[in-house]
């Protein structure tokens, strides 16, 4: 495993964020999902999938019948991380993103190969920081993606040097208002943040018993939708586009129930998706200048 490249501090300034990272360090239940989806082609996800699922992997031999629910998983993962990238924008080569709780790298090596740009990812995680740089360099790809042992509340990044940001799935472990204002410190003036994430429905009230149940497996701290528009709003960052993905997800938590890497976790996602007490959303919003 290639050694995590110094960085300047702890960037583990509490408790919970070491609870946080060693969840990561050391979770073989949640991590082999990510494992062996990754194995199919190479890129190791931390996210889910949105898309129609191709059902038919159900169907024809059983010996191999897992694999191929395996495969469909990851396009499905694959769809998700194209469809933010989307977002992004005009990204030219000179450009450079960043990648907010990057995990493996899996979005991060997608973001370099389409827009052929520098992506930093930053991660609390150790091993995650050591995997996705060996994947770098496995790739010949060191000298435009690198991985930081970083806290994507505080970076140490140089001000308006980036283009575009993203996190996916990742920011239901910080407080969005100190997150926010980090980024729109990071991006220069018209750069664009795309977030794709789950959140609960205002519209419920108190959180459902659902969503209690996946803040806990995760440890994680959920957020209400209407929570992420204050603070992008109290933070200069303005939405473009809101699309609930929600109903797109759905298929593909009903195919992950089939797989025998299934974790527990399919029915409480699925319970609160079709109660409407939880919420898929992708969220693109333009850095402006007040």
């Amino acid at each position: 495993m290639t050694m995590v490249e110094p960085e300047t501090g702890n960037p583990l300034k509490t408790a919970y964020q070491k609870s946080v990272a060693a969840y990561w360090n050391d979770n073989p239940n949640d991590d082999r999902v990510n494992t062996k989806l990754g194995e199919v082609d190479g890129l190791f996800h931390h996210h889910y999938g949105v898309g129609e699922p191709d059902l038919s992997v159900l169907e024809g031999p059983q010996e191999t019948r897992q694999q191929r629910i395996v495969t469909e998983l990851h396009r499905l993962e694959t769809a998700q991380a194209d469809g933010l990238l989307d977002q992004l924008g005009d990204v030219r080569p000179g450009d450079r993103l960043m990648d907010g709780g990057s995990g493996r790298g899996g979005t991060s090596f997608m973001a370099n190969q389409r827009f052929g740009c520098q992506v930093d990812g930053v991660t609390i995680s150790e091993y995650q920081v050591g995997f996705a740089n060996e994947q770098a360099a496995e790739r010949g790809v060191t000298d435009k993606v690198k991985f930081h042992f970083k806290n994507m509340l505080d970076t140490g990044f140089e001000t308006g040097s980036r283009r575009g940001i993203w996190t996916n799935e990742t920011t239901m472990y910080v407080d969005l208002f100190e997150l926010f204002a980090e980024f729109s410190r990071l991006l220069e003036p018209g750069g664009r943040y795309v977030c794709i994430t789950g959140c609960s429905n205002d519209v419920f009230g108190e959180r459902s018993a659902a969503v209690s149940w996946i803040d806990a497996h995760y440890g994680c701290n959920i957020h209400p939708r209407s929570d992420y528009f204050k603070a992008l709003a109290a933070n200069n960052l303005v939405p473009v586009n809101v699309v609930d993905l929600t109903p797109a997800t759905i298929p593909y938590w009903e195919l992950r129930e089939h797989s025998e890497l299934a974790t527990g976790v399919e029915k409480p996602f699925l319970k609160s998706y079709r109660e409407g007490s939880f919420q898929y959303l992708m969220i693109t919003a333009d850095k402006v200048s007040r």
